[in-house]
């Protein structure tokens, strides 16, 4: 299983905005040390939290800072671009990263973003589908692309560049509850970001959403292509994960109470309150490294399988705690399903076994070569 980071990002109002995009960044540095797969980053342009304009010039910072970490659109929002000049800007971006850039999309999820261009909500999905299937056809290669809708047009359209990544640029759907995502995954082949994933009802329909998948495919897909999203801040006990919480976890759940739409947020104002609400519906872990993997084990057995578990970045605590909430997620939940630990576990168990003969073998050889010293 991979691990990543989903970064929309979550900054609350009233700080310095310069200063919270420089921790985005030094996020991504820290994760890239500690080994997590990828991270994808948000595109959103109302509502004073989520701060990023454009997931591809962010990228194109955090790949100069990191090495290794696998870079990702999380999402664009298809409805606010021409599909020609996405895609080209994204095999750029995959020429300059060396192959470390993924696409992400989605029909966008503020409806204030959508308003402010003239954008029809309604429309968005329908949007999403259409310059979807441009951007597979241009990135494909095929043949030149002509496709003319009530938004954009492709006359003979083409990319310069082919993409560098081999067999492709790896290309992921965002999903909520709605089977748009879904349905669009599987009919292009690409894969899915179950952004919802531990919502109630979104958990409850995993294995529908794969259903869905698999039927728009017309048979079995990869499952290691699904990235399931959920929120969590770990610490060494669950009494210090809800007092590290007490910095931020209010003024996000405000958000979407009050900005946003989260159906889950609990009708409370106190802080251990909401941690517990959350934890108890399932919708996140705020506790320790346990808890975080006892979730993602009830995520595999209510999907039936999938790849990548990517934990929805946020403010919920401040600086220090939350990047020691992602170590203790590298060192102690990450090996638990990556099985990196087995083979050094099994030769210690081995040592130990023998170590009586081991010992006995290493002190006869010390004692020959006293004797033959002498």
């Amino acid at each position: 299983m991979r691990f990543g980071v989903f970064l929309a990002p979550f900054h609350p109002v009233g700080q310095n905005p310069t200063l919270a995009l420089e921790r985005d960044l030094d996020l991504i540095v820290h994760l890239d040390k500690l080994g997590f797969d990828e991270a994808w980053i948000g595109e959103h342009h109302s509502a004073g939290f989520e701060i990023i304009a454009s997931p591809e010039v962010f990228i194109a910072v955090a790949a100069e800072r990191t090495r290794h970490i696998r870079l990702g659109t999380g999402v664009s929002s298809l409805p606010y671009h021409h599909p020609l000049m996405l895609a080209d800007r994204m095999v750029l971006l995959d020429h300059l990263t060396r192959g470390r850039v993924m696409l992400g999309v989605g029909p966008g999820s503020l409806p204030s973003d959508a308003h402010m261009m003239g954008i029809d909500i309604s429309a968005q999905r329908r949007m999403m589908s259409e310059s979807l299937d441009a951007i597979m056809a241009l990135l494909a290669g095929d043949a030149p692309v002509t496709m003319k809708t009530d938004w954009f047009t492709l006359n003979d359209a083409r990319l310069q560049l082919r993409p560098y990544s081999r067999p492709g640029l790896e290309v992921a759907v965002a999903a909520t509850v709605s089977p748009a995502g879904p349905q669009a995954a599987g009919r292009h082949g690409a894969g899915l970001l179950s952004i919802g994933a531990t919502q109630t009802k979104g958990f409850d329909l995993l294995g529908e959403t794969w259903k869905t998948m698999e039927a728009a495919a017309g048979g079995p897909v990869d499952r290691g292509t699904w990235r399931l999203v959920g929120p969590m801040h770990l610490a060494e006990t669950r009494e210090q994960a809800k007092r590290d919480v007490d910095f931020g976890l209010a003024r996000w759940i405000d958000y979407f109470k009050n900005v946003a739409a989260l159906p889950l947020a609990p009708d409370t104002d106190d802080t251990a309150e909401m941690a517990d609400a959350m934890n108890a519906n399932g919708f996140a872990v705020i506790g320790t490294p346990d808890d975080a993997i006892a979730q993602i084990e009830r995520l595999q057995e209510k999907s039936g399988g999938f790849g990548s578990y990517l934990i929805m970045a946020h403010d919920w605590a401040d600086t220090a705690e939350t990047r020691r909430s992602y170590e203790l997620f590298a060192r102690s939940v990450a090996p638990h399903f990556q099985g990196s630990v087995t083979a050094l576990t099994g030769s210690r168990d081995w040592a130990s076994a023998n170590r009586e003969s081991f010992i006995g073998e290493a002190n006869a050889a010390i004692m020959a070569a006293f004797q033959k010293k002498d």
